[in-house]
């Protein structure tokens, strides 16, 4: 942990399986609320939280879960507000990613269906100033491109380009969108 990084940060619940590895840039920042930020590590597990990040926990819990071996990497500048997000293998967040309260990013199916259809788990990329807003699930596989939006209650299955406004369920696109690097 950064020692630029909030004291705040003391009061997350960190659990770290054997040779993981949670790496907290300086300047990320959380409310002062204790258990509602959590890091779940397993096994040579690695979470990257870059520079000036706030995981903001004011309305609901933040809950980063990578399982043995997985990778979460959040770029600089990003907001993480009161989400979850979960890597069997890769979930990677751009510069100045923000992601809405309730969102879900999952690179797995999370289960077996059965035994002629195991667990599929494919990264989950997001490129740079992308907005994903409140109640909106990425699933597997997904690679949003830089500067798009996607709306609440979105359910995102496949690929989003670059500068578009996706909505729905499934979410299509429906918009350009512009140069979000000084969006507020």
């Amino acid at each position: 942990m950064h020692p630029e990084a909030s004291s705040n940060l003391s009061l997350a619940r960190f659990e770290l399986g054997p040779r993981a590895r949670l790496s907290i840039g300086p300047g990320v920042a959380t409310e002062r609320r204790r258990g509602a930020l959590q890091f779940l590590l397993g096994e040579a597990a690695e979470v990257e939280i870059g520079p000036n990040c706030w995981l903001r926990t004011e309305l609901q819990p933040v809950l980063l879960v990578a399982g043995p071996g997985a990778r979460i990497r959040v770029g600089a500048d990003a907001l993480l507000n009161g989400c979850h997000i979960s890597a069997k293998r890769e979930v990677a967040l751009g510069r100045r990613v923000f992601v809405g309260y309730g969102s879900r990013i999952l690179d797995a199916d999370q289960h077996d269906r059965d035994a002629l259809h195991p667990e599929r788990c494919e990264p989950v990329e997001v490129g740079d100033f992308s907005w994903i807003a409140s109640d909106v699930t990425v699933l597997r596989g997904v690679r949003i491109g830089a500067h798009a939006v996607l709306a609440a209650r979105s359910l995102v299955a496949r690929d989003i380009p670059e500068h578009t406004l996706a909505m729905g369920i499934p979410a299509v696109p429906r918009g350009k969108i512009g140069d979000r690097s000084r969006a507020r």
